[in-house]
């Protein structure tokens, strides 16, 4: 559960909580994504999450693993994804868009 997520981030140097913040992060914005809501700053949080993966447990096994864990190619191609949704205008399909339409028309 959690709390062995919580243990592991302490057994790497990382403060426990921020286990439970990941798994927010992770479990609520993967949500937000799916619906597009608040894609802009899902985004941007989770490539701050995958950035701290890659430097705290991730790049000492090197670009494309070590034979003993995963690499870090396949954090960098969801960072680039990220930052395309970041950066990306929005599509008529997504609840961001729906709302940014309702709240022009009422001007």
């Amino acid at each position: 559960g959690l709390g062995n997520v919580a243990g592991w981030f302490s057994s790497i140097g990382v403060p426990g909580f921020l286990g439970y913040v990941v798994a927010v992060i992770e479990l609520v914005g993967g949500i937000a994504l799916i619906l597009g809501l608040l894609t802009r700053y899902v985004s941007g949080l989770l490539v701050i999450v995958l950035i701290g993966a890659i430097f705290t447990a991730k790049l000492s096994g090197g670009l494309m693993g070590n034979g003993q864990g995963a690499g870090y190619e396949l954090d960098i191609a969801f960072i680039l994804v990220a930052l395309h949704l970041v950066f990306a205008p929005t599509t008529r399909w997504s609840l961001d868009s729906l709302f940014s339409r309702r709240g022009s028309t009422e001007q």
